[in-house]
């Protein structure tokens, strides 16, 4: 291979790198654009409202691809653990925007980014997945993050807290199912939690009802737009530079956090909250790291649709 040759591979690669970053770092945002939007909402109107209105959006919108590749739903590996992801994946958003109710949105996602966090835990101790001392020592110490986010005290530890923490356990275990479901395609996960979370809310939003005013439709329907079009953006991201380059950059998801919830709900981050999310996004760093180097080059955090 020539010199120019090689320039011109080194430069292609360089700059898919820097567009994988850019459209992580853009996903990212949008992903926190609609966790503010629907925290926004969920001020008025009902979770089951939020859900069954973003999912018909969103789904609306996936329609076209769904239906190009049909023949795919047909043929799904494991149909009951199929089942027990759209549910755990329904319930995990669900308590994602009901936490938000009560908490501030840096809170809520600190919770969530320990996912990894148990993710690791739960392979050593559900799947019996070897994990030396060293990733159990970044186990304990981002354990210690989580517990330093919770603040527990009798005023502190409450119930919309505990919420927030199921959800990330949650989230954690659809995380550990979806690795086992590396065969289904992207379109029939990203849809098949999308007709969850629009099946909940369909049984939840009669009950506390409000009709949506025209800005509010707008809003519901542009939260769904935000959470595909970030999902599409992610994937690309993945498709264009290595997880390894990418996946640092999706803890970013608690800066805009920070910004979002001071920006717009005025909630100015507790100290105990910024120390616990710093532990807890050096644990899962550093647990990602470990696992890069033992071969295993996954997502480190995969946000919530």
């Amino acid at each position: 291979m020539s010199v120019l040759s090689r320039l011109s591979t080194s430069n292609d690669e360089r700059a898919a790198r820097l567009a994988g970053i850019a459209l992580m770092l853009l996903s990212i945002f949008m992903f926190s654009f609609g966790d503010a939007t629907g925290k926004f909402l969920v001020g008025t109107y009902s979770v089951g409202q939020l859900l069954v209105l973003r999912a018909c959006a969103a789904l609306l919108v996936l329609s076209p691809v769904i239906w190009r590749h049909r023949a795919q739903f047909l043929k799904l590996e494991r149909p009951w653990l199929q089942l027990v992801r759209v549910i755990l994946s329904t319930l995990e958003v669900a308590a994602f925007f009901l936490a938000t109710v009560y908490l501030p949105l840096a809170d809520v996602i600190t919770y969530y980014l320990a996912g990894p966090i148990f993710v690791t835990a739960l392979s050593a101790l559900v799947l019996r997945e070897q994990v030396g001392w060293r990733r159990w020592s970044a186990i304990l110490i981002g354990f210690c993050g989580v517990l330093i986010a919770l603040r527990p005290s009798a005023q502190t530890f409450s119930l919309p807290a505990l919420i927030a923490l199921g959800g990330s356990l949650s989230f954690a275990v659809l995380m550990l199912i979806t690795r086992s479901l590396r065969a289904t395609p992207d379109i029939v996960m990203a849809s098949s939690q999308f007709v969850g979370t629009f099946l909940l809310g369909a049984v939840m939003a009669p009950f506390g009802w409000v009709t949506p005013t025209p800005g509010s439709l707008v809003l519901f329907a542009a939260a769904g737009l935000i959470s595909v079009t970030a999902l599409f953006c992610v994937n690309r991201s993945l498709k264009l530079a290595p997880a390894s380059v990418v996946v640092p950059y999706q803890y970013s998801m608690i800066v805009w956090a920070v910004i979002f919830g001071f920006v717009v709900f005025g909630d100015v981050p507790h100290p105990a909250t910024i120390a616990g999310a710093a532990i807890i996004i050096g644990a899962g760093l550093y647990i990602y790291l470990r696992e890069r180097s033992l071969g295993r080059d996954e997502g480190a955090v995969n946000p919530p649709v």
